[in-house]
């Protein structure tokens, strides 16, 4: 998926900004297909696999950025010669941003319709007809759109980071789950918290919200939020549980032992709350067998979140 948004940031702060996208993946590969990076002259952000794929791909970049060309399409084997063991093979297009091929873009893709941005490459500068009909066939079906290099044009679906995540509370752990969900991809992450002096050290790529009440930041998250209560006070903890179920969500899970749940279960029950629903928040929150520094709370959290909201085997709960 390209991220405009993140790309005009790239090239307002950096003048001309190269992107590496995988555009296809065979066999054994560090990365998946629709994997970016963004490169310039002293600096990178993202990543399509580590080590020497990725080492070569930066250098690349930086000589397009120099010398040219402004599009380039490479396939590259992932065996000895490149010095990894992989043994698949990735085809790698990078293409050189500024100012002027972003407006261009953006004009491109706000006049197509659906949610694919087609583009040239290499080859005829015309789209040739089988280009146009897959464009439509994929436009608006996010479940079908995936990024496709075709005759020499590169298809992605567009959008930005889609997956909210709403963390209320920026303690040891708050801040360590967000500085872990927050860099990666298509997740937006919201950090909540009254205590304005816990905002610095976030990460760019967060949301803080330090100047509402937790409960007005939860009463304005989208319906398909994911909730990690982790706040210091465990009235507001239960006042968030009371809250989040009384609205939609796709994950809800809380700080706290298996005493503090039970506890907290008996008061959701008297506030009117079925055994169903309650169950839907989970707590003790992620994978607890990691143990009970903050990091490792987080650790536990964001890969439970990442698994899909399905405990891996092996982790219980520790009273």
């Amino acid at each position: 998926m390209i991220d405009l948004a993140i790309l005009c940031e790239a090239v307002g702060c950096h003048g001309r900004v190269a992107r590496v996208v995988v555009a296809d993946s065979k066999g054994s590969a560090p990365r998946e297909k629709g994997a970016s990076m963004l490169v310039w002259e002293d600096g990178a952000d993202g990543s399509i696999g580590g080590g020497r794929l990725e080492f070569q791909a930066m250098a690349r970049a930086v000589d397009m950025l120099r010398n040219g060309p402004v599009s380039d399409i490479r396939r590259q084997p992932l065996g000895p010669a490149l010095g990894q063991c992989c043994g698949g093979s990735v085809t790698l297009v990078t293409e050189i941003w500024d100012q002027a091929h972003f407006r261009k873009a953006s004009v491109a893709v706000s006049a197509a319709e659906g949610n694919v941005f087609a583009r040239r490459i290499e080859g005829p500068a015309e789209m040739p007809g089988r280009i146009a009909r897959r464009v439509s066939a994929v436009s608006g079906q996010t479940q079908d759109a995936t990024v496709e290099l075709m005759d020499g044009w590169l298809l992605e679906p567009t959008g930005s980071r889609s997956r909210p995540v709403f963390i209320y509370g920026a303690g040891h752990v708050g801040g360590a789950l967000a500085r872990i969900l927050g860099p990666l991809p298509e997740i937006e992450v919201t950090v909540a918290d009254m205590r304005a002096q816990l905002a610095c050290g976030l990460p760019d790529n967060v949301q803080p919200v330090f100047d509402s009440q937790p409960q007005a930041v939860m009463a304005s998250a989208p319906a398909d939020a994911a909730h990690f209560i982790v706040t210091h006070e465990h009235e507001l903890d239960l006042e968030l549980c009371h809250l989040v179920l009384g609205r939609p969500f796709s994950f809800a899970g809380l700080i706290g032992s298996a005493t503090k749940w039970a506890r907290f279960r008996k008061r959701l029950r008297s506030l009117g709350h079925s055994e169903a629903e309650i169950d839907r928040i989970e707590c003790p929150i992620g994978i607890t067998g990691f143990g009970k520094h903050p990091q490792a709370i987080a650790i536990g959290a964001a890969a439970r979140f990442m698994h899909g909201g399905r405990r891996p085997f092996g982790y219980g709960a520790v009273e």
